[in-house]
């Protein structure tokens, strides 16, 4: 906890990293072709016409597109032709706009882990205050990967010698996951409906088999499974983040959104 209030976000932005930024007027599916040949997962939004950023464009928005308007396989999605970012953001998000949750290079880690899990979200822009440009976008890995550089100089907390399920990190009721029979589609369409970004993949005797992600990248989640392999629990990097920054700081952000 310490540690994170004395360090500042500036400290963890990397000498050298990629940043795309997309203007709001761009095809929806250009977005998207860049995003995959940059191999990046987000990008900060500018609006040109308010000269500011307004938002992230993110593999979830992907995941929503995909599912609201796929029909068939045989079926072209012509609104990936059509749309534009700012057309989209206008008749799926309508009137749910949120304000663009940024941070600035001044402001230490733990306001950064705090923003994070508060706002449930997985990517936060460092947003330079003078010039209005962003400097990075921080992520919950990027910032447990800092704090495991230093890590083996800080002095070892007692609980971080009690298991995973003893200091109660992760999700273990209600875990959603899929059969590997299942169809992308209908793994989509749990993304959306129950909001996570991973699923493990389970046979027909609810053993785990694999992990599917957003992402495609197991990093992400951690399952959990007995002595059988069947599915107990999931941790991700925001209950990693809520345990080793907050919780010790008397701050339950997690608890905070559902209030």
């Amino acid at each position: 906890m310490n540690f994170m209030k004395a360090h500042q976000c500036y400290d963890a932005i990397p000498t050298s990293s990629k940043l795309v930024v997309f203007d709001t007027t761009l095809q929806v599916k250009k977005a998207f072709l860049a995003m995959v040949a940059n191999g990046v997962r987000a990008a900060p939004l500018w609006n040109s016409k308010e000269q500011c950023f307004v938002g992230m464009l993110t593999i979830t928005d992907f995941i929503n597109i995909l599912h609201r308007y796929y029909t068939s396989p045989m079926v072209q999605i012509y609104e990936l032709e059509k749309h534009r970012i700012e057309t989209w953001r206008e008749i799926y998000l309508q009137d749910s706009f949120k304000k663009l949750v940024s941070i600035s290079p001044n402001d230490s880690l733990f306001d950064a882990v705090y923003s994070l899990i508060q706002n449930k979200i997985h990517r936060l822009p460092v947003i330079d205050p003078i010039s209005g440009n962003v400097l990075y976008v921080l992520t919950h890995k990027r910032i447990l990967k800092y704090f495991h550089l230093f890590a083996s100089k800080l002095p070892k907390p007692s609980f971080m010698k009690k298991t995973l399920e003893e200091l109660a990190i992760g999700t273990y009721k209600d875990v959603a996951v899929i059969e590997e029979t299942s169809s992308v589609y209908e793994a989509l369409g749990i993304f959306v409906a129950r909001r996570v970004s991973a699923l493990p993949v389970v046979n027909k005797l609810g053993k785990v088999v694999n992990l599917y992600s957003r992402f495609d990248a197991i990093v992400h989640r951690l399952v959990l499974v007995n002595e059988e392999d069947v599915v107990q629990g999931i941790v991700s990097l925001s209950d990693m983040l809520q345990a080793l920054v907050l919780s010790p700081a008397g701050v339950n952000a997690s608890f905070l959104c559902h209030t």
